[in-house]
């Protein structure tokens, strides 16, 4: 019987996107699936992996900067100092693709800002405060703005 993975949620995104930024070899598909399954216990495809954008993008970015150079760690003989030089890496190529992220995000939200824009609605309204949660009632009150 085939054991089955269980669905990506954000939490195991975040997960495999932190062993992305620790990754210090040679990056391909096969050896983030062989990794993913050894680390938390879960297989997945490439195709499943690829298709979240997280993800996608942590890869894109770990596999440019080893090809780069600049996410290879050097190898020292002092386990302590070792370690901080692992840690940096991590940290470094963790900052790396938050930026990316940040990046994406800002994009996104311009795109959103223009596209509002064309539909009439205003900063005003895009800034309104979320509504109360209200747990005893249903949906059927809620507006739709478009």
């Amino acid at each position: 019987m085939v054991k089955r993975s269980k669905n990506l949620d954000d939490q195991l995104i975040r997960e495999i996107v932190e062993i992305l930024d620790g990754w210090s070899e040679d990056l391909t598909w096969d050896g983030l699936v062989e990794a993913v399954d050894r680390r938390l216990g879960q297989r997945y495809t490439r195709q499943a992996l690829n298709k979240h954008e997280r993800i996608k993008q942590a890869f894109t970015v770990r596999k440019m900067a080893l090809a780069s150079g600049r996410g290879v760690v050097k190898k020292v003989a002092d386990p302590v100092l070792q370690m901080s030089l692992d840690r940096l890496a991590r940290v470094e190529a963790e900052n790396e693709r938050l930026k990316r992220e940040n990046a994406a995000l800002l994009e996104q939200f311009v795109r959103w800002t223009y596209n509002a824009g064309l539909k009439g609605l205003t900063l005003d309204v895009l800034n309104l405060p979320l509504p109360a949660v209200n747990r005893g009632q249903s949906d059927r009150g809620v507006k739709r703005i478009m």
